[in-house]
């Protein structure tokens, strides 16, 4: 199971297709952020934040050249960690995302 996964979330950068839609929905949560925000809404939309910043992260490893292996899988660790805490707080601290 390890080494599957190592070679998964250190494998090659899988280039420009994968990266613009990484990158184009979490410019889409951002949107949805930004208009709830404008409304007055903003309280009700923090968790938001961990998709725009998950989604970047993802985004920007598979834009990285196919030698940066290593960074990529870093980005995507930090992003698999940024999901991992939203869950956590999802259970933890349920007032947060509920508002």
């Amino acid at each position: 199971m390890v080494p599957y996964i190592s070679n998964v979330l250190f494998n090659e950068p899988q280039g420009r297709p994968n990266s613009l839609i990484q990158f184009g929905a979490s410019l889409a949560f951002l949107c949805i952020f930004v208009y709830g925000w404008s409304v007055g809404e903003a309280g009700g939309v923090p968790w938001m934040l961990f998709f725009i910043v998950g989604a970047a992260l993802s985004g920007t490893a598979e834009s990285l050249p196919k030698t940066r292996r290593r960074a990529a899988g870093l980005l995507r660790l930090t992003a698999i960690l940024v999901f991992v805490c939203l869950l956590a707080i999802i259970f933890l601290a349920p007032e947060y995302i509920i508002g």
